[in-house]
């Protein structure tokens, strides 16, 4: 729980996602924010008579503990933190769609003014991998940038879409940090540096991020969804009507384990279990949230949660001690749970009820049995997606068919799916006159991921007033908007990608039965798709290839034609004698000259072969040593691995060979 300790009401309208607390001499925590005119405002009641000099800092007229930063253009992100490797004081950062400014707040100078190009929406301030200084990090239109101190620009990379949210943390648990970028393609992107470590897809735009310990990291969604992740894996997700405009994390119950507490549009905060998304603590503003921060405000040893509204009102908080706990629970918060229960105990009896009425219809199976809503015991509900095509009445699209395999009918069927329905929800309710016992729903996936598709369906009699509930998840492949292309004369692809993968092709074909919506499994690679979404084609190609093999055969070829020319030379030297011994010497000439050109073409063959027979050699070296690594993984068992590696090289059993460095045996 949090106790409210501090109220502050400003004269200023704030923000929203633009709020950070700086201790800009080293020593006094000052809140800022940037405000809807062009500026950014300093609010420092800790050293109250202390004017700034006239440079960019100006003092508020309406208030005397606040401190005006003027920008001149819309501010778009601030941060602030320790930027400079010998500063005392945090430093402010300021950016707008045009410029990054570092300012000096307690010495009143800007420290860089840099342009950038790709603008500003995001900013954090903090250590980036094996980069020796802190960077202020800004993402842009599809671009990442990172100034030092100095206003260097020490790190660049380009992301997938617009970039609307930045944290730091270390994700990969390697004692350095990633960058997290959240962007409006719907992707959350890890980067070590400029190398993309992964990404996870959302179904909105990711507008806030936050750190909350180890690889664990909160998210906020456009529309309205909050959740956490632990490295790739969501842990939970809630979805409200209002939107996220701020989260942070915070432990509200002294438990050494923070909470994320979110600000939301409607002026509400709460904060939740990291663990399980459970509500454990909530306040109201009057407005909506602009910023959630944390710091020792009062200076008394205490980090308070601060929060504060787009119309200036800010509040502060602790946790409460042991003795007040028990008494803190908000008559809210009692009236949410009474509200549940009671809610829970109308729909217990309400089942008890069904389930009674049941019972009294079965014994006799009298007329009313089917009203009850009594259904043969081999009822099934099945489901089944296939590919269609766009017609002139309907757009290209996934068919999801529902259905059951006896007299039974689908009264009503629910479906929740993250990403598809608008909504997250899709209800298909037939008329009266169209019951039947099947039931098809048009699907349109907007992005290329997979999404699990919770069904839900009513089922009961063709008189059933009462339904059984069937609940099935099926999964939607990511590449189900791709149809398999059977017609021979269509135009080709012009462009193409070509790369290496260290698998078989059995496996790509299972990645491709697993991936793609085939009307039956295939057994190639070699296949070709159209998307529905763009009309254009797919065609996928995979060669199987072994450099080892290929060195072998063409050490062979170039030994036999050797071998055949040393057989064109010794008759080659015996007509050149034949011809002398007769004074043939036309002949004579004609018989040196040839093999002049002969034996020119055999030291040309012979530095294609050394050639050849070193890059052999390499690669079995690179055999060789994988084969060493992988019988040093077997401890004792070494000897048996590594003769059973050679067994199978020399038998060319290359399907043997991976078995057994991967596994120490061909029988696995």
């Amino acid at each position: 729980m949090l106790v409210p300790i501090f109220t502050l009401k400003l004269n200023h309208k704030i923000n929203p996602r633009m709020v950070a607390i700086g201790k800009y001499d080293g020593i006094h925590p000052c809140l800022t924010a940037a405000t809807q005119a062009g500026k950014v405002f300093i609010h420092n009641p800790h050293t109250r008579g202390q004017r700034p000099a006239a440079h960019r800092l100006s003092q508020s007229t309406q208030d005397s503990d606040i401190s005006l930063l003027n920008i001149n253009q819309a501010v778009s992100c601030l941060t602030a933190g320790t930027l400079g490797p010998n500063t005392t004081g945090h430093t402010l950062l300021v950016g707008s769609q045009t410029n990054l400014l570092a300012y000096d707040v307690h010495d009143n100078t800007d420290i860089f003014y840099k342009e950038v190009t790709d603008g500003a929406n995001a900013i954090v301030l903090g250590e980036l991998g094996d980069i020796q200084y802190p960077l202020a990090i800004i993402g842009g239109n599809c671009a990442l940038q990172g100034f030092d101190f100095e206003g260097n620009d020490q790190f660049w990379t380009v992301t997938g879409d617009n970039v609307r949210s930045l944290v730091l943390c270390d994700f990969t648990a390697d004692g350095k940090n990633e960058l997290l970028v959240g962007s409006e393609d719907f992707d959350i992107r890890v980067f070590r540096e400029d190398e993309l470590v992964t990404e996870m897809a959302e179904n909105e735009t990711v507008t806030s991020l936050c750190h909350m310990h180890g690889s664990r990291f909160g998210y906020a969604l456009a529309n309205g969804t909050v959740g956490v992740y632990d490295r790739t894996a969501r842990y939970w997700r809630i979805k409200s009507k209002n939107h996220a405009m701020s989260i942070h994390a915070f432990d509200l119950n002294d438990d050494g384990v923070v909470e994320l507490i979110t600000g939301w549009s409607n002026g509400k905060i709460d904060a939740r279990s990291d663990r399980t998304g459970e509500v454990i603590f909530k306040d109201n503003f009057s407005s909506s949230v602009a910023g959630v921060v944390e710091g020792d405000y009062r200076m008394d040893g205490q980090i308070q949660l601060i929060c504060s509204s787009v119309e200036g009102e800010v509040r502060g908080y602790l946790p409460a001690s042991k003795e007040m706990k028990g008494n803190l629970m908000d008559a809210s918060v009692e009236q949410d749970l009474i509200r549940e229960l009671s809610q829970r105990k109308q729909n217990l009896i309400l089942e008890l009820r069904n389930y009674e009425e049941n019972a009294k219809a079965l014994p006799g199976v009298s007329e009313g049995e089917s009203k009850m809503g009594v259904i043969p015991a081999n009822t099934q509900l099945q489901t089944a997606l296939s590919v269609r095509r766009a017609t002139e009445s309907q757009r290209a699209h996934i068919e999801l068919n529902i259905s059951t395999p006896n007299e039974t009918i689908i009264r009503a069927v629910l479906i929740f799916a993250e990403g598809i329905f608008e909504g997250e929800s899709h209800v298909v309710h037939p008329s009266v006159q169209n019951l039947s016992g099947c039931v098809r729903v048009p699907i349109i996936p907007p992005k290329d991921i997979p999404v699990d598709l919770h069904i839900k369906a009513f089922v009961g009699g063709k008189t059933s007033t009462q339904f059984h509930v069937f609940e099935i998840t099926r999964q939607l492949p990511r590449f189900s908007m791709y149809d398999l292309s059977v017609d021979p004369s269509a135009t080709q692809p012009t462009g193409k990608v070509t790369f290496s993968i260290n698998d078989r092709p059995q496996r790509v074909v299972m990645w491709l039965n697993q991936n793609f919506l085939l009307p039956e499994g295939i057994d190639s690679p070699d296949i070709t798709f159209t998307t529905l979404r763009a009309g254009g084609l797919l065609k996928i190609n995979m060669q199987p290839s072994g450099e080892v093999d290929e060195f072998h055969s063409v050490h062979q070829k170039l030994t036999a034609a050797m071998a055949d020319h040393s057989n064109y030379i010794r008759n080659m030297l015996v007509q050149a004698e034949d011809a002398r011994l007769m004074g043939d010497w036309r002949n004579m000439k004609k018989r040196f000259i040839e093999l002049y050109d002969l034996n020119r073409d055999l030291i040309n063959e012979y530095k294609i072969r050394s050639n050849n027979h070193n890059a052999l050699l390499a690669r079995l070296k690179s055999v060789n040593r994988a084969i060493q690594r992988a019988g040093r993984l077997r401890g004792g068992g070494q000897n048996n691995v590594i003769t059973a590696c050679r067994d199978a090289i020399k038998n060319n059993n290359i399907n043997a060979l991976f078995k057994i460095m991967r596994a120490g045996t061909a029988s696995s």
